[in-house]
């Protein structure tokens, strides 16, 4: 079965970088990953649009899984801190609004 000009059974690759990757192994997970940081570092598109900042937390959120030690708990605790700004607003919100309404 064919998609877009090659076999699905075959991994997708990155053409941009082929002369940054040479002499290494296209279907080695290592280069695929180092091909992907760095299309990630090139990236540009607009950063102040609701697409890239969900990309941006995408991005975040599949660096700290694959960190360890202090940065895995460093980026929990950055996760943990917005997650509860996003509960506090929310409160504040709610509190405001059953206040206007019992007026």
């Amino acid at each position: 079965m064919r998609y877009r000009g090659r076999m699905a059974t075959e991994p997708a690759r990155n053409h941009r970088f082929e002369e940054d990757l040479v002499g290494l192994d296209p279907a080695d997970p290592e280069a695929q990953a180092f091909a992907a940081h760095l299309d990630r570092m090139e990236r540009c598109e607009p950063a102040f649009t609701v697409e890239a900042s969900l990309q941006g937390v995408s991005d975040f959120a599949d660096s700290s899984t694959r960190a360890s030690g202090p940065r895995w708990f460093f980026a929990a605790l950055v996760a943990a801190l917005i997650v509860l700004g996003v509960l506090v607003s929310a409160w504040d919100i709610i509190v405001r609004a059953v206040e206007w309404l019992s007026q």
